[in-house]
């Protein structure tokens, strides 16, 4: 993006966050980039609210929660190449 005219490049998001949504966000991304070891890992990445999980027996299974995810695209989505022209 160096070089780039910055109206044309609004960032990630092109409305400003509130609080809540700074703070959640805040949350997510510290999951995401704080991989310790694997086991605090899911557990951060569990009260980021982007995954949950099951115990059975002496397994866990873990999966991705689609909304968290869908949620957290729409922050990171970048405009089109049309959308960056208009």
């Amino acid at each position: 993006m160096i070089g780039q005219d910055a109206a044309r490049c609004p960032g990630p998001s092109s409305a400003p966050l509130d609080e809540g949504q700074a703070a959640e966000l805040a949350k997510v991304f510290k999951a995401l980039g704080d991989p310790l070891r694997l086991s605090h890992h899911l557990k951060l990445l569990r009260q980021a609210g982007l995954i949950d999980c099951e115990r059975r027996g002496t397994w866990v299974y873990y999966w991705v929660l689609p909304a968290a995810l869908d949620r957290l695209a729409v922050f990171l989505k970048t405009p089109t190449a049309v959308e960056a022209l208009t």
